[in-house]
């Protein structure tokens, strides 16, 4: 396993934020200010790689995801299954349709989907927030 997984392990009090974006660039940005911020950041192009690294002997404390996600599953699928098999794992939703943003806001305990484009600092704050409930 590379050393930035083995660094995360379930015991380690730093709080871990996995972002799930299809779209790379904005996948990047996003991730690499929650870095900035002190958050440790692993990052996933759809739910498969999402779920994985969920599976994992990694520490997950809050999940980044935009609703529109390619593949067999959507975001929307994602945080359901979060909700029902990590209830621990808080989930914040993004998207760049109004409507599916509508959809999503009683799924998630994080308040409304973020909707995009966001400013990042947005999604810092919503994470301070929540990590600090």
């Amino acid at each position: 396993m590379p050393p930035s997984l083995t660094a995360t392990r379930r015991s380690d009090p730093t709080p871990t934020v996995l972002v799930v974006d299809d779209e790379i660039l904005i996948r990047l940005v996003i991730a690499d200010y929650l870095r900035e911020c002190g958050y440790r950041v692993f990052e996933a192009g759809g739910p498969e790689d999402a779920v994985s690294i969920l599976q994992s002997d990694l520490k997950i404390d809050i999940v980044f995801t935009d609703l529109e996600l390619p593949g067999q599953s959507s975001g929307l699928e994602l945080a359901r299954w979060i909700r029902r098999r990590y209830p621990a794992v808080k989930v914040i939703l993004t998207s760049g349709l109004y409507s599916a943003a509508e959809l999503a806001g009683e799924l998630c305990e994080a308040g409304p989907p973020i909707l995009k484009p966001y400013d990042s600092d947005a999604v810092a704050q919503r994470i301070r927030a929540l990590m600090a409930n």
